[in-house]
Protein backbone atom coordinates (compact mmCIF):
# COMPACT_ATOMS: atom_id res chain seq x y z
CA UNK A 1 0.00 0.00 0.00
CA UNK A 2 2.38 2.56 0.66
CA UNK A 3 4.79 1.81 -2.34
CA UNK A 4 1.73 2.45 -4.49
CA UNK A 5 0.88 5.62 -2.27
CA UNK A 6 5.04 6.77 -2.94
CA UNK A 7 4.44 6.27 -6.95
CA UNK A 8 1.06 7.89 -7.06
CA UNK A 9 2.71 10.86 -5.34
CA UNK A 10 5.70 10.80 -7.82
CA UNK A 11 2.96 11.01 -10.60
CA UNK A 12 1.64 13.61 -9.01
CA UNK A 13 4.70 15.73 -8.30
CA UNK A 14 5.60 15.01 -12.21
CA UNK A 15 2.39 16.27 -13.31
CA UNK A 16 2.27 19.64 -12.53
CA UNK A 17 5.15 20.57 -14.62
CA UNK A 18 3.19 19.74 -17.55
CA UNK A 19 -0.31 19.77 -16.27
CA UNK A 20 -1.39 22.66 -18.71
CA UNK A 21 -0.17 20.58 -21.73
CA UNK A 22 -1.91 17.60 -20.70
CA UNK A 23 -5.13 18.78 -20.54
CA UNK A 24 -4.44 20.30 -23.57
CA UNK A 25 -4.22 16.78 -25.43
CA UNK A 26 -7.09 14.84 -23.02
CA UNK A 27 -9.00 17.47 -24.62
CA UNK A 28 -8.04 16.65 -28.14
CA UNK A 29 -8.09 13.16 -27.98
CA UNK A 30 -11.62 12.91 -26.07
CA UNK A 31 -13.06 15.13 -28.97
CA UNK A 32 -11.54 12.93 -31.54
CA UNK A 33 -13.44 9.54 -29.76
CA UNK A 34 -16.09 8.47 -32.10
CA UNK A 35 -18.73 9.14 -29.23
CA UNK A 36 -21.73 7.17 -31.52
CA UNK A 37 -20.11 3.69 -30.16
CA UNK A 38 -20.35 4.71 -26.42
CA UNK A 39 -22.87 2.95 -25.07
CA UNK A 40 -25.63 4.98 -23.55
CA UNK A 41 -29.67 5.18 -22.49
CA UNK A 42 -32.51 7.11 -24.08
CA UNK A 43 -35.21 8.21 -20.89
CA UNK A 44 -38.35 8.62 -22.91
CA UNK A 45 -39.96 11.06 -20.30
CA UNK A 46 -43.30 10.49 -21.45
CA UNK A 47 -43.25 6.78 -21.47
CA UNK A 48 -42.43 7.16 -17.59
CA UNK A 49 -44.93 6.85 -15.08
CA UNK A 50 -43.16 7.87 -11.95
CA UNK A 51 -42.89 4.21 -10.28
CA UNK A 52 -39.80 4.81 -9.09
CA UNK A 53 -38.50 1.21 -9.65
CA UNK A 54 -35.36 2.55 -11.38
CA UNK A 55 -34.43 3.89 -7.99
CA UNK A 56 -35.31 0.64 -6.20
CA UNK A 57 -32.85 -1.51 -8.62
CA UNK A 58 -30.43 1.32 -8.02
CA UNK A 59 -30.42 0.79 -4.49
CA UNK A 60 -30.73 -3.09 -4.81
CA UNK A 61 -27.19 -2.71 -7.02
CA UNK A 62 -24.94 -0.14 -5.86
CA UNK A 63 -25.60 0.81 -1.81
CA UNK A 64 -24.95 -1.22 1.36
CA UNK A 65 -28.39 -0.40 3.00
CA UNK A 66 -31.01 -2.19 0.72
CA UNK A 67 -34.78 -0.83 0.84
CA UNK A 68 -37.73 -2.98 0.32
CA UNK A 69 -39.57 -1.95 -3.07
CA UNK A 70 -42.60 -0.54 -0.96
CA UNK A 71 -40.43 2.43 -0.06
CA UNK A 72 -40.25 3.77 -2.98
CA UNK A 73 -43.98 3.87 -3.56
CA UNK A 74 -44.81 7.32 -1.79
CA UNK A 75 -45.62 9.88 -4.49
CA UNK A 76 -44.47 12.55 -1.51
CA UNK A 77 -41.36 13.10 -2.58
CA UNK A 78 -42.95 14.68 -5.87
CA UNK A 79 -43.58 17.56 -3.68
CA UNK A 80 -40.40 19.18 -4.47
CA UNK A 81 -37.79 18.46 -6.54
CA UNK A 82 -34.55 16.06 -5.61
CA UNK A 83 -31.10 15.74 -6.52
CA UNK A 84 -29.18 12.75 -6.40
CA UNK A 85 -27.44 12.04 -3.21
CA UNK A 86 -24.33 9.97 -1.65
CA UNK A 87 -26.93 7.26 -0.60
CA UNK A 88 -29.24 8.26 -3.59
CA UNK A 89 -27.42 7.75 -7.62
CA UNK A 90 -31.00 8.19 -8.92
CA UNK A 91 -34.23 9.96 -8.33
CA UNK A 92 -37.44 10.48 -10.40
CA UNK A 93 -38.64 14.04 -10.24
CA UNK A 94 -41.85 15.19 -11.50
CA UNK A 95 -42.78 18.33 -13.79
CA UNK A 96 -45.54 20.21 -15.26
CA UNK A 97 -46.45 19.53 -18.81
CA UNK A 98 -48.76 22.17 -20.34
CA UNK A 99 -49.92 19.33 -22.69
CA UNK A 100 -51.92 17.42 -19.82
CA UNK A 101 -52.34 20.14 -17.06
CA UNK A 102 -54.04 17.48 -15.27
CA UNK A 103 -51.71 14.80 -15.25
CA UNK A 104 -47.71 14.65 -13.97
CA UNK A 105 -44.96 14.03 -15.84
CA UNK A 106 -41.66 12.16 -14.93
CA UNK A 107 -38.16 12.75 -15.34
CA UNK A 108 -35.50 10.53 -14.17
CA UNK A 109 -31.98 11.77 -12.77
CA UNK A 110 -28.74 10.76 -12.40
CA UNK A 111 -24.99 11.39 -13.88
CA UNK A 112 -25.32 12.52 -17.42
CA UNK A 113 -21.57 10.45 -18.77
CA UNK A 114 -21.24 13.26 -20.74
CA UNK A 115 -18.98 12.56 -23.60
CA UNK A 116 -16.19 15.26 -22.93
CA UNK A 117 -16.91 15.67 -18.65
CA UNK A 118 -16.06 19.12 -17.11
CA UNK A 119 -15.67 16.60 -13.87
CA UNK A 120 -13.13 14.68 -15.60
CA UNK A 121 -11.51 17.94 -16.85
CA UNK A 122 -11.32 19.47 -13.65
CA UNK A 123 -10.29 16.65 -11.70
CA UNK A 124 -6.83 17.64 -10.91
CA UNK A 125 -5.77 13.73 -9.94
CA UNK A 126 -7.38 11.39 -12.36
CA UNK A 127 -9.61 10.47 -9.95
CA UNK A 128 -12.27 10.73 -12.49
CA UNK A 129 -11.66 9.03 -15.86
CA UNK A 130 -13.67 8.61 -19.33
CA UNK A 131 -13.65 4.71 -19.89
CA UNK A 132 -14.00 3.30 -23.58
CA UNK A 133 -17.55 2.27 -22.61
CA UNK A 134 -18.89 5.49 -22.25
CA UNK A 135 -18.78 5.39 -17.85
CA UNK A 136 -17.49 8.43 -16.11
CA UNK A 137 -15.76 6.29 -13.54
CA UNK A 138 -14.53 7.30 -10.34
CA UNK A 139 -11.04 5.65 -8.42
CA UNK A 140 -11.99 6.99 -4.44
CA UNK A 141 -8.24 5.95 -4.09
CA UNK A 142 -6.96 9.21 -5.98
CA UNK A 143 -9.58 11.23 -4.61
CA UNK A 144 -7.87 13.65 -2.41
CA UNK A 145 -11.70 15.23 -1.49
CA UNK A 146 -10.75 18.94 -3.55
CA UNK A 147 -14.32 18.44 -4.81
CA UNK A 148 -13.78 20.56 -7.92
CA UNK A 149 -15.61 17.79 -9.59
CA UNK A 150 -18.85 19.03 -8.19
CA UNK A 151 -17.95 22.68 -8.72
CA UNK A 152 -17.35 21.52 -12.57
CA UNK A 153 -20.78 19.52 -13.17
CA UNK A 154 -23.27 21.68 -14.88
CA UNK A 155 -25.64 18.89 -14.08
CA UNK A 156 -24.89 19.56 -10.11
CA UNK A 157 -24.35 15.32 -9.64
CA UNK A 158 -21.94 14.32 -7.49
CA UNK A 159 -22.57 14.57 -4.03
CA UNK A 160 -19.84 14.31 -1.41
CA UNK A 161 -19.70 12.39 1.91
CA UNK A 162 -19.36 15.15 4.02
CA UNK A 163 -20.56 12.98 7.58
CA UNK A 164 -18.10 10.68 6.65
CA UNK A 165 -14.81 12.76 8.73
CA UNK A 166 -11.84 9.88 7.83
CA UNK A 167 -12.68 8.81 4.46
CA UNK A 168 -14.98 10.77 2.38
CA UNK A 169 -15.81 9.61 -1.32
CA UNK A 170 -17.45 11.72 -4.17
CA UNK A 171 -20.36 9.51 -4.82
CA UNK A 172 -22.69 9.47 -8.02
CA UNK A 173 -24.20 6.99 -10.29
CA UNK A 174 -21.46 4.72 -11.71
CA UNK A 175 -23.59 3.45 -14.93
CA UNK A 176 -23.75 0.13 -13.52
CA UNK A 177 -20.17 -0.08 -15.07
CA UNK A 178 -19.64 -3.66 -13.19
CA UNK A 179 -22.96 -4.34 -14.88
CA UNK A 180 -21.82 -3.71 -18.40
CA UNK A 181 -18.40 -5.33 -17.96
CA UNK A 182 -19.89 -8.61 -17.00
CA UNK A 183 -22.58 -8.16 -20.67
CA UNK A 184 -25.63 -6.67 -18.58
CA UNK A 185 -27.90 -3.73 -18.76
CA UNK A 186 -27.60 -0.87 -15.60
CA UNK A 187 -30.10 -2.07 -13.20
CA UNK A 188 -32.60 0.95 -13.49
CA UNK A 189 -33.25 -0.19 -17.02
CA UNK A 190 -33.63 -3.70 -16.64
CA UNK A 191 -36.27 -2.41 -14.20
CA UNK A 192 -38.58 -0.12 -15.73
CA UNK A 193 -42.01 -1.58 -16.58
CA UNK A 194 -42.56 0.92 -19.53
CA UNK A 195 -39.71 1.28 -21.69
CA UNK A 196 -38.77 4.80 -20.46
CA UNK A 197 -35.48 3.77 -20.23
CA UNK A 198 -33.62 2.06 -23.20
CA UNK A 199 -29.97 1.09 -23.52
CA UNK A 200 -27.45 0.84 -26.32
CA UNK A 201 -24.77 2.31 -28.26
CA UNK A 202 -25.53 5.92 -28.98
CA UNK A 203 -25.56 5.59 -32.21
CA UNK A 204 -28.49 3.49 -31.87
CA UNK A 205 -30.64 5.34 -29.19
CA UNK A 206 -30.08 8.37 -31.60
CA UNK A 207 -31.67 6.73 -34.47
CA UNK A 208 -34.40 5.55 -31.91
CA UNK A 209 -35.03 8.80 -30.65
CA UNK A 210 -35.37 10.51 -34.18
CA UNK A 211 -37.64 7.53 -35.30
CA UNK A 212 -40.25 8.16 -32.65
CA UNK A 213 -40.35 11.88 -32.55
CA UNK A 214 -41.23 11.28 -36.51
CA UNK A 215 -43.79 8.43 -35.92
CA UNK A 216 -45.63 10.58 -33.16
CA UNK A 217 -44.38 14.61 -33.68
CA UNK A 218 -47.39 15.35 -31.48
CA UNK A 219 -46.53 13.30 -28.60
CA UNK A 220 -42.56 14.41 -28.52
CA UNK A 221 -40.84 17.54 -28.68
CA UNK A 222 -38.42 17.71 -31.50
CA UNK A 223 -35.56 17.62 -30.08
CA UNK A 224 -32.85 15.19 -28.55
CA UNK A 225 -31.51 16.41 -25.13
CA UNK A 226 -27.99 15.50 -24.95
CA UNK A 227 -27.08 14.31 -28.39
CA UNK A 228 -25.63 17.68 -28.37
CA UNK A 229 -25.82 19.14 -25.45
CA UNK A 230 -21.86 20.24 -23.97
CA UNK A 231 -20.71 17.96 -26.92
CA UNK A 232 -22.95 15.06 -25.96
CA UNK A 233 -23.80 12.96 -23.32
CA UNK A 234 -24.44 9.14 -22.71
CA UNK A 235 -27.81 10.04 -20.93
CA UNK A 236 -30.37 11.55 -23.52
CA UNK A 237 -33.56 12.25 -23.15
CA UNK A 238 -36.78 12.73 -24.84
CA UNK A 239 -39.53 15.22 -23.61
CA UNK A 240 -43.51 16.00 -24.21
CA UNK A 241 -42.54 19.70 -24.47
CA UNK A 242 -39.48 22.09 -25.05
CA UNK A 243 -36.86 20.78 -22.40
CA UNK A 244 -36.37 24.20 -20.81
CA UNK A 245 -40.09 23.81 -19.45
CA UNK A 246 -38.67 20.47 -17.48
CA UNK A 247 -35.69 20.31 -14.99
CA UNK A 248 -33.05 20.21 -18.26
CA UNK A 249 -30.59 22.88 -17.82
CA UNK A 250 -30.54 25.10 -21.06
CA UNK A 251 -26.44 24.34 -22.58
CA UNK A 252 -24.24 25.08 -25.53
CA UNK A 253 -23.85 22.81 -27.69
CA UNK A 254 -19.44 23.28 -27.09
CA UNK A 255 -18.40 20.56 -24.40
CA UNK A 256 -17.61 22.25 -20.99
CA UNK A 257 -14.05 21.51 -21.11
CA UNK A 258 -13.06 23.62 -24.36
CA UNK A 259 -14.44 26.44 -22.48
CA UNK A 260 -12.36 25.58 -19.03
CA UNK A 261 -9.49 24.44 -20.43
CA UNK A 262 -8.80 27.27 -22.58
CA UNK A 263 -9.41 29.80 -19.62
CA UNK A 264 -7.33 27.96 -17.72
CA UNK A 265 -4.59 27.20 -20.31
CA UNK A 266 -4.76 31.08 -21.22
CA UNK A 267 -3.68 32.10 -17.78
CA UNK A 268 -1.02 29.86 -16.69
CA UNK A 269 0.25 29.45 -20.17
CA UNK A 270 3.64 31.40 -18.69
CA UNK A 271 2.78 31.26 -15.09
CA UNK A 272 3.93 28.03 -13.59
CA UNK A 273 3.72 28.40 -9.75
CA UNK A 274 -0.08 27.86 -9.41
CA UNK A 275 0.07 24.71 -10.99
CA UNK A 276 3.39 23.90 -8.67
CA UNK A 277 1.10 25.34 -5.59
CA UNK A 278 -2.24 22.84 -6.90
CA UNK A 279 0.28 20.19 -6.71
CA UNK A 280 1.54 20.69 -3.71
CA UNK A 281 -1.62 21.44 -1.87
CA UNK A 282 -3.11 17.96 -3.31
CA UNK A 283 0.03 16.10 -2.28
CA UNK A 284 -0.44 17.11 1.26
CA UNK A 285 -4.16 16.86 1.08
CA UNK A 286 -3.79 12.97 -0.24
CA UNK A 287 -1.15 12.34 2.59
CA UNK A 288 -3.31 13.49 5.25
CA UNK A 289 -6.05 11.41 4.25
CA UNK A 290 -4.37 8.59 3.91
CA UNK A 291 -2.24 8.84 7.17
CA UNK A 292 -5.25 7.49 9.27
CA UNK A 293 -5.82 4.35 6.69
CA UNK A 294 -1.89 3.57 6.39
CA UNK A 295 -1.89 3.70 10.52
CA UNK A 296 -4.79 1.56 10.82
CA UNK A 297 -3.08 -1.03 7.84
CA UNK A 298 -0.10 -1.14 9.71
CA UNK A 299 -1.72 -2.15 13.48
CA UNK A 300 -3.78 -4.60 12.87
Amino acid sequence: MEKKRREFLKIIAAGTSGLIGGSTLASESSSKKDTGSYLGVLVDTVNCIGCRKCEWACNQENQEEKHELAKFESKEVFKTSRRPETDKFTVVNSYDNPKAPNDESFMKVQCMHCNEPACVSACIVGALTKSESGAVSYDAWKCIGCRYCMVACPFQVPAYEYHDVLTPEVKKCTFCNHRIKEGKMPACVEACPEEALTFGTRKDLIELAYSRIKKSPDKYYPYIYGEKDIGGTSWMYLTGVNYNKTQLPELPEEPIPEITESIQHGIFKSFIPPLALYGLLGLIMYSTKGEENSEGGENE
